[in-house]
């Protein structure tokens, strides 16, 4: 136990009754880089918050030199020379660098901030570290990339031992790329050890000195990453066995040939580049690819999120430039956001509001809601979508997530949409819910309606999707038809090159 800096000891934990991390081990040498691997809802980002202190544990014990510690708060893990660099930028935009990088351990003169020995202490930092960024710049006027760059460099200033890096190449170009790779090969030189977790595969193997792979909540494999192929840690991650209830199933209804969607050089930034794809009338498409890759910014240019710098959306054989969300639900297109936590539900309120937010003019009657229609739209919603609930009363906080995220499908379903975006709908729901999903999407396909499925869990795609395509830095880099896909190993293989 001596070698470990960190261990991991039957951690469990679970959320609104489904477990997502159950019984796991994990241990981390000093001085070494540990990759982390999985799918999507895997249980990665829960497990290093429960490090943390960002979440607490059911049951288990965690060690950090043989000690045994529990965190209640993120500033007692950070105490303990832990730190994690979140997926969600965690600065303050309207601070300067310099200001974000000594938040909540400001230096002083006297009562005064003393920025100017700030600003010269964060040039040290961001020099030693090869980050050229001009510390008295806000955070609000840099790039995505030189923010994460940032939030690197904050993590680093708090003299970490151990430090999780959380995708941390998700916004970084291939120039920032390599100067994180940089750092952290500085950072182990020093003894620094690290959690790396990514769905890079080429990353993994190009800086992991071991790599362990959660599926479902467990640890299922642990080995020295010279003891791994790129096809060996893919069959390690997706499970050897089969899943008959995720595989494909022919469709009841063909696809029509009539074209719903038609988007022509679809340009947003660095985010899209050059987006060109057609999508047909009861057609569901997948859109696959690592964070970062452009999947979500199509949804959410299509939903009117976004106004593209460029480009042609055509859709009912109608050019259309929605400038509000508004003008993208009265033309049918409806979108379940990733986070449905944040984006697609307003969690104090009780289902029944949830349930009629989207079409709220039609239960209103002058100045006073008809209850007894909101009554029956959400018994019939909870019916159709077998909502588990107390009653139409209940907080949305007390659901589970599976049975939130079915509100959130639920509330656009009422509103007889065209086309319906789902952008990783079944993230962090037990397996029933996934299915039940799943299906929703395949009776909506047979019902005439489009479907466009971002999601990293690849069995998904393959499941219900008719054509998938694939993307890489804003392009689109190849297409399938579902036909053409014999095994998951083709879509991983397309993801990773």
């Amino acid at each position: 136990m001596d070698d470990y800096i960190l261990s991991l000891e039957n951690i469990e934990k679970s959320f609104g009754g489904v477990t997502v991390l159950d019984k796991v081990n994990f241990n981390l040498k000093r001085g070494s880089i540990h990759a982390l691997v999985g799918g999507n809802g895997a249980g990665k980002s829960t497990l290093m918050k429960i490090l943390t202190g960002v979440y607490t544990y059911d049951n288990g014990t965690i060690r950090i030199n043989n000690q045994v510690v529990k965190f209640n708060s993120y500033t007692n893990a950070m105490k303990n020379g832990i730190s994690l660099i979140f997926q969600e930028l965690s600065l303050i935009p309207t601070l300067t660098v310099a200001e974000n990088i000594f938040l909540n351990k400001e230096i002083k003169k006297g009562i005064v901030l003393n920025k100017k020995e700030m600003n010269r202490r964060t040039r040290e930092l961001l020099e030693d570290l090869g980050i050229d960024i001009d510390v008295e710049m806000k955070v609000q006027d840099l790039t995505v990339g030189h923010s994460q760059l940032v939030e690197i460099a904050k993590a680093l200033s708090t003299n970490a031992s151990v430090l999780i890096m959380d995708e941390p190449t998700a916004s970084l170009s291939d120039k920032e790329t390599e100067i994180l790779f940089n750092i952290i090969k500085g950072l182990k030189e020093k003894g620094v050890s690290i959690i790396y977790i990514s769905h890079r595969m080429n990353e993994i193997f190009r800086i992991a000195d071991e790599i362990s792979v959660l599926r479902n909540g467990k640890i299922v494999a642990n080995r020295p990453t010279g003891e791994y192929t790129l096809e060996s840690l893919i069959a390690d991650m997706m499970g050897r066995e089969k899943n008959r209830i995720m595989e494909y199933v022919e469709r009841e209804v063909p696809i029509s040939d009539e074209i719903l969607l038609s988007v022509k050089n679809l340009t947003l930034g660095k985010a899209l580049r050059g987006i060109t794809f057609n999508l047909k009338r009861g057609e569901v498409l997948g859109l696959s690819g690592l964070m970062g890759s452009g999947r979500t910014e199509i949804l959410e240019s299509l939903f009117g999120v976004h106004r593209p710098d460029s480009g042609e959306i055509v859709f009912e054989n109608r050019r259309v430039s929605f400038r509000r969300i508004s003008d993208a639900i009265e033309a049918g297109i409806v979108l379940v956001p990733e986070d449905r936590r944040r984006q697609g539900l307003v969690l104090m309120h009780a289902l029944k509001e949830n349930i009629i937010l989207t079409n709220f003019r039609d239960v209103v009657k002058g100045l006073t809601i008809r209850k007894s229609l909101v009554r029956r739209i959400s018994e019939k919603s909870i019916l159709e979508l077998k909502i588990v609930t107390d009653s139409i009363s209940t907080k949305l906080f007390n659901l589970s997530g599976g049975n939130q995220q079915k509100v959130v499908i639920s509330k656009w379903l009422n509103r007889q949409p065209k086309l319906l975006l789902l952008d990783e709908p079944t993230a962090g729901v037990d397996i029933a819910t996934k299915v039940e999903i799943i299906d929703i999407v395949r009776q909506l396909a047979n019902q005439g309606k489009s479907v466009i499925l971002v999601s990293s869990e690849l069995s998904e795609l393959m499941a219900v999707c008719d054509r998938i395509l694939v993307l890489h830095d804003g392009k689109i880099t190849n297409e399938y038809k579902r036909s053409e896909i014999e095994a998951e190993e083709v879509l991983q293989r397309a993801i990773q090159n």
